[in-house]
């Protein structure tokens, strides 16, 4: 068993812990410790990209060795870390005579919620899915699954809770390889507020989720506390419990913002679709005039079955040795089943053509097969130079330490969705930045210029709209952590707009985060750092709030704030942006109308 405590209050009463193994007793019962080991580290890494360049690695450890107390008297051990910003355990399953092969069908890990507090938490169908949906806010007893059957209402990772009067805390997971993904279920009594792991199984044979050789660690069980949610965001946790890099000559890998195509509709400059090469350049053109470091290729170039081929609509080498010169780099789409089977041919020409990376779709499960495939797909990308963008995704775990080529994850419900309905809304977007983000890199894809109001919004695949003010759209790239970051609409959508200085001046990665207010799907406001200037982004959904915004987190001297602002008419008119400079400091408090669906965004740069 296993419980966490917070400032003294109960966040998880005690939870067992258990490993159900093919053909055996579970591993983890009438069990007795016969070793126990405390340890402690504080040490600093480094990251290329993420919500800090400087991570400290600041913990207390305790590793227990057990042994059943009859039978074959199998072994299990157990590590835990305690941090000042969460928890983890995790599992190992050392080499030992009764045991030959490490064959899971289950694991029967639980989080009993001390109070039934409210979920913030992603209810999928099945764990063949993208993670592409809203998250739900309910008590947690909600999700219950009716007279206690197991797996009726699956909950994706991570999931948000509020534990009234002890603190918030966040479920995922790190360090994944050589595993499935869990979920969560509430099998109901006894104790409703009682959530339970449950492995992905596998796609080639169900009865059996993991499989392997001796000794074998399970991810990490990770559980990110914090006394309000914005300070959840700060936290490196996931990754510090992740492998150092393992790529020795990083200087290739490079954070950047990108021009792209298919949002918009493959839109030309007379806003007509054209999926073409001399397209592509103009893409190409608008990215070394925005200064953008790269430009995205969708899907549509390559020949039918054969990834290392073109089709004769775009050609890639082409369209790189043009960007080249104008200091722009191309990255190119691809479906996951193409780079499935042609992985150690393909890498290799693409290299060749000069491509910077790779965007893979539609992996759509994370059983181990997948997972293995997300690790296998970073290692040969890495020796090939090229970095990954992972779409149609599982949620990040942390592995972007290990392998720092791995520039992105989607598995969030995103902008695309605008291209279709109206699922994607600033009530979405307050609620990503408490929720999905949680768990990493997240490429939701902003930048939508066509801003109207919730009453004038139709969805269209070409050219779409998005509901919510252009302040608010800024604000998403100061909030909305993405190494490679899209700028999504069509280069003619933010020809002559004042309110697109911002999103050129905006990075793709930060020295340093701070969460500084916000209620989940309400509102949010976070301040990042990069080098010794700061941006501000805060987002409201459609409710109008005033907010007050400190500015403590600043250095010493002045700063001039360079401040994106709702216009006093955006609730009618959203594209409305009022744009002006203060100088401020870290006394100074600012201010801020937000119109429905509004936002406001702040570059803060010192004054010399």
């Amino acid at each position: 068993m296993y419980s966490v405590a917070f400032h003294g209050r109960s966040l998880i009463d005690a939870s067992p812990i258990q490993v159900d193994l093919e053909g055996a007793r579970p591993l983890g019962a009438d069990m007795k410790i016969v070793a126990s080991t405390p340890s402690s580290a504080d040490e600093t890494y480094k990251l290329i990209a993420g919500r800090a360049s400087t991570v400290r690695n600041h913990y207390k450890a305790l590793a227990m060795d057990l042994e059943e107390n009859s039978g074959t008297r199998r072994k299990l051990r157990v590590e835990a870390r305690a941090y000042d910003d969460g928890v983890a355990f995790r599992y190992i399953v050392p080499e030992q005579p009764a045991i030959r092969e490490f064959r899971m069908t289950g694991e029967e890990t639980e989080f009993r919620i001390a109070k039934d507090g409210t979920a913030y938490a992603l209810e999928l169908p099945d764990s063949r899915t993208m993670y592409e949906s809203e998250y739900l806010k309910l008590p947690v007893s909600a999700f219950a699954s009716p007279g206690g059957t197991l797996g009726t209402r699956l909950i994706g990772l991570p999931t948000l809770i509020d534990v009234p009067g002890a603190g918030w805390l966040a479920i995922t997971e790190a360090d994944m390889r050589g595993n499935a993904a869990i979920y969560l279920i509430n099998p109901g009594q006894p104790g409703r507020s009682r959530l339970k792991a449950k492995v992905a199984p596998s796609s080639q044979d169900p009865d059996v989720a993991v499989i392997g050789p001796l000794p074998h660690h399970s991810p990490w069980r990770t559980i990110l506390v914090a006394d309000q949610p914005v300070r959840i965001l700060e936290s490196n946790l996931i990754t510090s419990l992740n492998p150092p890099s393992a790529i020795a000559d990083t200087s290739w890998i490079h954070p950047g913002k990108s021009s792209w195509d298919w949002w918009s509709g493959s839109l030309d400059p007379e806003g007509k679709p054209a999926f073409t090469t001399e397209n592509m350049k103009t893409y190409v053109d608008f990215s070394a005039k925005s200064g953008f470091e790269y430009m995205l290729v969708d899907a549509g170039w390559s020949a039918q079955g054969d990834i290392t081929k073109m089709n004769g609509r775009v050609d890639i080498p082409e369209l790189v040795r043009y960007a080249a010169p104008k200091n722009v780099k191309v990255w190119i789409w691809c479906h996951w089943t193409g780079i499935d089977a042609q992985l150690n041919e393909a890498f290799p020409v693409y290299e060749k053509w000069g491509v910077a990376g790779v965007k893979i779709d539609f992996m759509s499960r994370d059983d181990q097969s997948m997972i293995e495939f997300y690790y296998r797909v970073a290692e040969t990308a890495a020796r090939y130079h090229l970095m990954v963008d992972f779409h149609g995704a599982t949620k990040p775990t942390g592995m972007e330490r290990t392998w720092p080529n791995v520039m992105g994850y989607e598995a969030v419900l995103g902008m695309e969705q605008s291209k279709w309905g109206m699922r994607d809304n600033p009530d979405n977007h307050t609620n990503l930045a408490f929720t999905r983000m949680l768990a990493g890199m997240m490429d939701y894809t902003p930048g939508g210029f066509e801003n109207v109001t919730r009453a004038d919004f139709v969805g269209r695949n070409a050219k779409p709209m998005v509901m919510g003010t252009r302040a608010h759209q800024l604000a998403m790239y100061a909030i909305y952590e993405a190494p490679f970051q899209m700028v999504s609409d069509y280069p003619h959508a933010y020809e002559d707009q004042p309110a697109f200085e911002f999103i050129k001046a905006a990075p793709a990665t930060w020295d340093e985060t701070r969460g500084i207010n916000g209620v989940p799907g309400e509102y949010v406001t976070i301040a990042r750092r990069h080098g010794n200037t700061w941006f501000l982004g805060s987002m409201t959904n459609w409710s109008p709030r005033q907010i007050e915004i400190p500015l403590a987190f600043l250095g010493s001297g002045r700063y001039t704030a360079e401040i994106y602002a709702d216009a006093t008419d955006a609730d009618k008119y959203p594209k409305n942006t009022s744009v002006r400079k203060q100088t401020v400091d870290r006394n100074t408090t600012l201010r801020a109308d937000l119109a429905p669906g509004g936002g406001l965004a702040v570059r803060f740069v010192p004054v010399q």
